[in-house]
Formats: C-alpha cells, structure tokens, sequence
C-alpha cells in the first residue's frame, strides 16, 4: 500500500515505469511530506519525472532528481530544506535537483502559433 501512495511522487510518460531507484526517491519524498511538518504543505503537489545515481570524482555518488519545469519555482521555494533532508535519507550523498525543458520542434506553417523561445534547442 505504501508503494502505492509514494507512486503520485513520480510522474512518468506513458508506458515506462519507474525503476527502482526511482521509486526509492519517490518514496523518500513521500515520507518527508508525510513526517515533516515544516515540508508537508510544499511537498503536497509535487512530485519528479525521474532520478538517476552517478559517480562524481573522490569515489562519491550523487543523486541528481529531474522536475517538470512548471513546479522548478515551487522545489526551489523549499530546496534548501528538502536537498539537507534527502542527503540524511540518502546517507550523505549530494542530491541535485534540475528542471526537465521539453524541447519543441518548430512550427511547420508561416504564421501559426510560435513556440516559445524558452522552448527551442538553443535556449534549453
């Protein structure tokens, strides 16, 4: 049942599934939502596209979480908090917390709706 309520954390596109080390991540940040009261209110409409693990220099791991750009403002508004509160979880390994941009193709017509320059390869 636990796994159940920590998989709303974890928004994936359609027809892939979390692996486990996804999962763990999700799990984690439901249980900070669930047991600290200073993060509870912030934490209840977020959730991350996905996680990964990867080697830095010094033999150290680091944890690096992808958002959605939309909610970038609402995880940067409690970073400082939620960053120290995963490395306790994630027994000190650096957590990184980065913006998912989806990449736009251009618009095929003259004058239809122009992307967002936000939006096109060079910006992101």
């Amino acid at each position: 049942m636990a796994t159940f309520t920590a998989r709303k954390k974890i928004l994936k596109d359609k027809g892939v599934s979390p692996d486990t080390f996804e999962e763990s991540v999700a799990q984690a940040l439901f249980d900070l939502e669930a047991t600290s009261a200073e993060l509870k209110g912030d934490l209840r409409d977020l959730y991350i596209r996905s996680a990964k693990e990867v080697d830095i220099s010094g033999g150290r791991k680091a944890v690096i979480i992808h958002v959605p750009f939309r909610l970038r403002k609402g995880f940067q508004k409690i970073q400082e908090r939620l960053v120290r509160e995963l490395e306790k979880k994630f027994s000190g390994k650096h957590v990184v917390i980065v913006a998912h941009r989806k990449i736009m193709k251009p618009p095929k017509s003259g004058y239809s709706l122009a992307r967002p320059r936000s939006r096109s390869l060079t910006a992101v």
